[in-house]
């Protein structure tokens, strides 16, 4: 039996939530480690009347349930990856608490991007978000019709705190699965772009862009000397980051980005560009925070 740490797969019975299962598996392969399925539910609602149901009926049901969404994730993660130690495990009460308490003992969390009945709000919701922003390890919500581990891996390089997180995430998994890394990073200036509407069309674009470049190689520097044998293709462009992102997603892999996610709004603290990829992407996205910041 294994004793690094799993990867962990969190599924409530969605379509969704068995594709999250099955790039767990083939995560946990790549990684040389075991898989960890969890499934939640919440302690039943109280003030049903009793002629109704029955609270020990309905605990009863909801533990049925779990139990069976748990059977077929470790079918679908055993057929995917049939010599991958598998272990499930059902927990009663707060969702996103269970979840985050596990996350301490995991290298990454895999959810899926829609929940039961076809809501982005099951898991994607204030969970995904929640956990994005405050979990202890990074988070990867499975999205895409066809999600795969081949391609390049995409990263968002903003020239913040966070990007050496994000580098190193993107780096080892390209060099874990084959794979070229492409790095963005997306300038603007909303001043000189309020100017130039307003009728001031000399205005020298290039030394921003200029800068823009010089960040971009700087942050690459130490990660390209440190991998060798992974490619990487630099693009910077005068765009918003989340569309940026968005465009250059198709096709690829992974999407990697840095989140800020310290503090008590986790919904505003995950930032527009997190938000839109884990909501829009056409691949799998991984959110991943500083470990300085990691609870």
């Amino acid at each position: 039996m294994s004793t690094e740490l799993p990867v962990l797969a969190a599924v409530d019975g969605s379509e969704s939530a068995l594709d999250a299962v099955r790039w767990a598996a083939a995560e946990a392969a790549r990684r040389r480690t075991w898989l960890r399925v969890v499934s939640v539910h919440p302690w039943p609602i109280a003030g049903y009347p009793d002629t109704l149901v029955d609270g020990r009926q309905l605990l009863a049901g909801l533990r049925a349930q779990t139990k069976d969404n748990l059977n077929r994730a470790v079918d679908a993660a055993a057929a995917e990856e049939p010599d991958l130690e598998i272990r499930s495990e059902a927990l009663e009460g707060d969702v996103v608490a269970h979840l985050r308490d596990a996350s301490r003992g995991a290298v990454v969390l895999v959810l899926g991007s829609r929940g039961l009945g076809g809501f982005s709000g099951m898991l994607l919701g204030s969970t995904a978000v929640a956990l994005v922003a405050h979990g202890h390890c990074p988070v990867v919500v499975v999205r895409g019709d066809h999600p795969s581990l081949e391609g390049r891996v995409l990263v968002g390089v903003d020239g913040s705190d966070t990007d050496d997180a994000a580098l190193a995430f993107a780096f080892e998994y390209a060099k874990a699965s084959g794979s070229s890394v492409a790095a963005v990073h997306a300038w603007s200036d909303v001043v000189l772009e309020a100017a130039r509407a307003a009728g001031y069309a000399q205005l020298d674009w290039e030394p921003l862009a200029r800068g823009a470049a010089e960040l971009l190689t700087s942050r690459l520097d130490p990660w390209r000397a440190k991998f060798p044998e992974v490619a990487v293709e630099p693009l910077v462009a005068r765009a918003r980051p989340a569309r940026l992102l968005l465009d250059q997603a198709v096709g690829a892999a992974l999407v990697v980005v840095g989140s800020r996610g310290r503090g008590g709004v986790a919904g505003m603290l995950l930032g527009s560009t997190s938000q839109a990829l884990i909501r829009h992407a056409p691949c799998p996205v991984a959110v991943v925070r500083p470990r300085a910041e990691q609870p």
